[in-house]
């Protein structure tokens, strides 16, 4: 009796540790195939021929159509640079130098759906192309609704959302390929 006992235990961890690890990689699955660089997170083999099966469930779940290896990288942060999740009635700086690229945005977008949650009428995102850096090129970029200094993009609505910097053709100018050393800092500053 104590054997059968032991013996339903045992199977029991057993597919709960199997199937935990299951819809852990297939719902998430960014420990075992993203990388991170504070709080900005990317899948790195998203546009590479033969990805990883946790980026290829990634894809599948997200339904996107990526950008190749050599066209651009993607990073989406949840958290700011406190692990705390971004919230729409706070106001966040984004400091800190923006890896060699040949064009970049970075777009404030609800956490559910993907769409830009700024001021209806108003610009959808930052692009390096759109804004003043200091003089040895680093950037300080605001997302709040409530007015900001220098470069700043008005954010409308409640609730949470998420950031997305898409690095377009990152070989271009550091001859590196997709290796991203240092991303911006997210710095909450104050909440409503």
């Amino acid at each position: 009796m104590r054997f059968l006992i032991h013996l339903a235990l045992m199977i029991t961890v057993a597919l709960g540790t199997g199937f935990g690890l299951s819809w852990y990689a297939l719902n998430d699955g960014r420990l075992l195939g993203a990388v991170e660089i504070g709080p900005w997170q990317a899948w790195r083999d998203v546009g590479v021929p033969g990805p990883d099966p946790y980026t290829r469930a990634y894809i599948a779940r997200s339904g996107s159509l990526e950008l190749g290896a050599s066209e651009g990288l993607q990073f989406t942060a949840t958290l700011d640079s406190d692990n705390r999740r971004l919230d729409r009635n706070c106001r966040y700086r984004i400091d800190g130098t923006t890896p060699p690229a040949r064009f970049w945005t970075l777009v404030p977008v609800a956490p559910d759906t993907g769409a830009p949650v700024t001021r209806p009428g108003g610009p959808t995102d930052f692009h390096s192309g759109r804004l003043s850096r200091a003089p040895d090129g680093s950037v300080e970029l605001y997302v709040s609704r409530s007015l900001a200094p220098r470069n700043w993009l008005e954010i409308a609505g409640e609730g949470p959302f998420d950031l997305v910097l898409t690095l377009y053709d990152p070989s271009s100018l550091s001859g590196a390929g997709a290796n991203v050393a240092a991303l911006p800092s997210i710095i909450r500053e104050a909440c409503a």
